[in-house]
């Protein structure tokens, strides 16, 4: 796991440039204000199968990454399934912390 990467969501948290929960990342999917959309590896199927395919007929990028626990930990909240970056800049410097 890339502590860069978890860095790289904390400041994007305080930059108020990413929304969490499941609902809320549905709506920014829908309205094309997702630019990146991160799920945790350890969500359910169903969960998984949703997001993916709503991923995929909006065309936003998804990454499954990490575990509900440390992504919640990463942005100062607790468990988090679902997250989804609105920022163009820091959907680069996220991916970029992956390689």
């Amino acid at each position: 796991m890339s502590d860069k990467f978890y860095s790289g969501l904390g400041l994007a948290t305080r930059a108020r440039k990413l929304v969490t929960g499941e609902e809320t990342v549905l709506k920014a999917i829908r309205s094309g204000e997702a630019k990146l959309v991160i799920l945790a590896e350890d969500a359910s199927e169903g969960t998984h199968k949703k997001f993916h395919d709503k991923c995929t007929f909006y065309n936003v990028p998804i990454i499954v990454y990490g575990t509900r626990e440390s992504l919640g930990a990463s942005i100062g909240k607790e468990a988090r399934v679902s997250i989804a970056i609105v920022d163009e800049g820091f959907v680069k410097m996220l991916r970029k912390s992956l390689l």
